[in-house]
């Protein structure tokens, strides 16, 4: 199995490290051609419409796109953000995910967070009893999903931040800033 994580902005190297912990191979992606040959990617946090600028500078939203339809591809945080179909604001999307999301909804980077999060999915793919402890940085939520996309996770409040449809996910989260590899191990298992 390879993974690729889009290496254009933001912490690539955070899931890149925990990958390999995972004895996973890995591989940066900065142009279309490095898509060939990956069983899957991972879309990683930063700045949303900078990714999505440079994606499109580096022609890569059409090879993304044809990528999706075959392969899992994972959004956290700013990559969730450009996986979905709407944020109510013209910024260059995949929109491959039935999803509605609101960037900075916690607020400013003052206001970020760190909670326990009961995702059923999670701990039924791992074997875990364990709470997943999220790290939420000037992060979004999915005001909604719709199709054939599902909540996989919710905050206290009730908003949501992860979904799944399909092979793509999406979480407002940063698995990468853990030492728990359950959400890498859970992607992984949608890799074909």
């Amino acid at each position: 199995m390879k993974i690729g994580v889009l290496a254009l902005q933001g912490d690539f190297a955070e899931h890149i490290k925990i990958l390999k912990q995972l004895n996973v191979e890995t591989a940066e992606v900065r142009l279309p051609e490095h898509l060939k040959g990956l069983d899957g990617l991972i879309i990683p946090g930063g700045e949303s419409t900078t990714i999505g600028k440079l994606a499109a500078a580096y022609h890569l939203m059409e090879p993304l796109r044809e990528f999706g339809q075959r392969h899992a591809i994972w959004g956290t945080c700013a990559g969730a953000i450009f996986l979905s179909k709407d944020v109510s604001r013209d910024q260059p999307l995949l929109g491959m995910m039935d999803i509605k999301v609101q960037r900075n909804a916690f607020g400013r980077q003052i206001d970020s967070f760190e909670t326990d999060l009961d995702i059923p999915e999670l701990k039924q793919a791992t074997g875990s009893k364990e709470d997943y402890h999220a790290v939420f940085i000037r992060a979004p939520i999915i005001e909604s999903v719709s199709g054939d996309a599902k909540v996989l996770a919710k905050v206290d409040d009730g908003r949501i931040v992860a979904a799944q449809q399909g092979h793509l996910l999406a979480t407002s989260f940063h698995p990468e800033l853990t030492n728990d590899t359950r959400f890498h191990e859970y992607f992984l298992s949608l890799v074909d």
